[in-house]
């Protein structure tokens, strides 16, 4: 038998205070700031964390990077050569934390995917609700017989700008004129594919100048490579007899390394080097491992429209850690992902479809001072990747005029992509 329970007064007043409660609590739910973390401060991170905070000023943005001071990579050939200081590399965070964003100066650890949790070198956890990875490349330490962190301090890679890049530079300083240089470059995918080039073209304007009897090796372990043309006529043009390369199929490829003796062994010779600098195979940064976003090939699948990682939930990867079919692996293709990636969570966030990104992406090469030369492209999603929609690179024979010109453009490029990420 049902039973009626007749209300008092009490009872209507407890239950409005209650609807008003719920009243309230609802909007504070909602107005909740949703948490964006991104780890890795690059061209990549920085970028999509200033992008984030402009499209929604209301999102709680923190980006990780546990230095405090970034060194780009663009240029440092530059460097090298001693055509550049280290210092014109370098770029603080104060104009990225002015904007609102947390820079959090420490390295991530761990990342618990199912918890939305991050821990920091110093002990404390971040949560998040969405997670950006840019943390660029590590070295493969493990892929070249003779070749570790201690072999690096004898035969620089100098890959990430810095110290390494510092070292190469004495090392090339200290040598007696008529020493062989010997660049190792590993075989695809690398991070800035043309970068080695480059690197013998400016290494060769040095010893030119300083130590004329010496030579260049590249011992290659492709075939082909980027703006390959270009490269070789400047060769020609500038540096002729200088530069020598083995090719792939010529037996180029270094197999083992001896930085006792700075020996480098291909399938078909040794070689001594007076400088050894030893490029190794590449892969996606550890965290992105530690975060289980990285497969069996080192680097992370994404999806190209929003670049949601494939193997863990509100995850996105971007810049050279992530595998992105036809575009290259440099800054400008890093900041045009990071942009794309705010877009695309910012979007979400809101409930709305993402809009299918295009993104570009120049590619500077200096041969020596006042020549170089370019490549252009636009990229855009297709069948699951990145492919090439629009690419445009420099004429062949395009005078010295031209090549001066761009030799311009490159600096003004450096300034723009620097500032936009750090100024």
């Amino acid at each position: 038998m049902a039973v009626t329970r007749h209300r008092t007064r009490r009872d209507v007043i407890r239950g409005a205070a209650a609807v008003a409660a719920a009243a309230l609590a609802r909007p504070a739910l909602a107005q909740a700031a949703p948490r964006i973390a991104v780890i890795g401060g690059g061209f990549g991170g920085a970028a999509c964390a200033r992008a984030l905070r402009r499209l929604d000023t209301k999102l709680q943005v923190t980006l990780i990077e546990p230095n405090r001071t970034f060194t780009a990579c663009p240029f440092s050939n530059e460097v090298i050569a001693g055509l550049r200081e280290l210092p014109a590399q370098q770029f603080s965070y104060d104009k990225v934390a002015a904007d609102g964003i947390t820079v959090a100066a420490q390295a991530a650890t761990k990342v618990d995917a199912q918890a939305r949790s991050i821990a920091l070198a110093d002990g404390t956890t971040l949560s998040y609700d969405r997670l950006v990875l840019a943390p660029g490349i590590d070295m493969r330490f493990d892929a070249l017989s003779g070749y570790d962190e201690a072999a690096a301090e004898k035969m620089p890679h100098a890959w990430k700008a810095g110290e390494q890049t510092l070292l190469l530079r004495r090392q090339l300083e200290a040598m007696d004129d008529g020493g062989l240089v010997v660049i190792a470059v590993p075989a695809a995918p690398l991070r800035c594919p043309p970068a080695p080039y480059e690197r013998a073209s400016l290494i060769a304007h040095y010893l030119k100048a300083n130590k004329p009897k010496s030579k260049i090796l590249v011992l290659d372990a492709k075939d082909n490579y980027s703006q390959q043309k270009l490269f070789e006529k400047a060769w020609a043009e500038l540096y002729p007899g200088m530069i020598e390369r083995i090719a792939l199929s010529q037996g180029g490829r270094v197999t083992s390394v001896d930085p006792a003796t700075n020996e480098i062994v291909t399938d078909f010779g040794n070689y001594t080097a007076a400088v050894a600098n030893v490029i190794p195979p590449q892969r996606a940064g550890r965290i992105a491992d530690i975060a289980g976003a990285a497969d069996h090939t080192g680097w992370c699948p994404i999806d190209p429209v929003t670049f949601a990682s494939k193997l863990v939930p509100n995850i996105h990867v971007i810049g050279d850690a992530a595998i992105a079919g036809g575009i290259p692996k440099s800054a400008s293709a890093a900041a045009a992902q990071g942009r794309a990636c705010a877009a695309a969570i910012v979007s979400a966030l809101a409930g709305k479809a993402p809009e299918t990104p295009r993104l570009d992406g120049a590619c500077y090469n200096t041969v020596a001072p006042g020549y170089a030369f370019s490549l252009r492209g636009i990229y855009q999603p297709k069948e699951d990747q990145y492919a090439e929609a629009e690419v445009t690179t420099s004429p062949v024979d395009a005078p010295r005029e031209v090549r001066q010109q761009e030799a311009h453009q490159a600096l003004d490029w450096f300034k723009r992509i620097t500032g936009d990420a750090f100024g």
